[in-house]
């Protein structure tokens, strides 16, 4: 069981260094290259760059809501 935990917990961490890298480049260093550059076909436009985002984080807390919600509503029942 170890090593499946180690695994996973590689194949999480390479995952979230390549969105992270890539995020970063596309961010910070592709508006410094020329708009009609090859790389720029690679990359969403800029505007996604704060879209995204924020949508994620959006949904991450109504995520959180919900199961915390729905946590408290458990325990009170078990309490009773």
């Amino acid at each position: 069981m170890e090593l499946a935990d180690r695994a996973v917990g590689l194949l999480l961490s390479v995952i979230s260094l390549s969105i992270f890298t890539y995020y970063t480049f596309w961010v910070i260093i592709l508006p410094f290259v020329d708009g009609d550059h090859f790389v720029h076909k690679y990359f969403l436009p800029q505007e996604y760059a704060i879209l995204i985002p924020v949508y994620a984080g959006v949904a991450l807390i109504c995520f959180l809501s919900v199961f915390i919600g729905y946590v408290m509503l458990k325990s009170k029942k078990k309490k009773s």
